[in-house]
């Protein structure tokens, strides 16, 4: 079995977007706080959840840019010895 770096990458890319298009969902179907006070409705807590998922889903995003720089650098390094 060929795991390479890139391949980790983009699975991992994948991966953040799930999350965040699920974090983003969640967050969307929330209900709206009427006034500054807020409705009875409204539960601030209920955003922390999807909140902490959306910034892990940018940290994960991060990492997986910054595993695809490296393989390039990688690749890169290899066909500069083969030259």
């Amino acid at each position: 079995m060929n795991i390479s770096l890139s391949t980790s990458a983009n699975t991992l890319i994948n991966h953040a977007q799930r999350k965040s298009a699920d974090a983003a969902q969640t967050i969307a179907a929330l209900p709206i706080q009427k006034d500054e006070v807020g409705s009875a409705e409204y539960n601030a807590t209920d955003l922390i959840k999807p909140v902490l998922s959306l910034k892990g889903a940018e940290l994960e995003a991060k990492i997986a840019a910054k595993m695809l720089e490296t393989d390039k650098a990688a690749t890169g390094s290899l066909l500069d010895i083969r030259a």
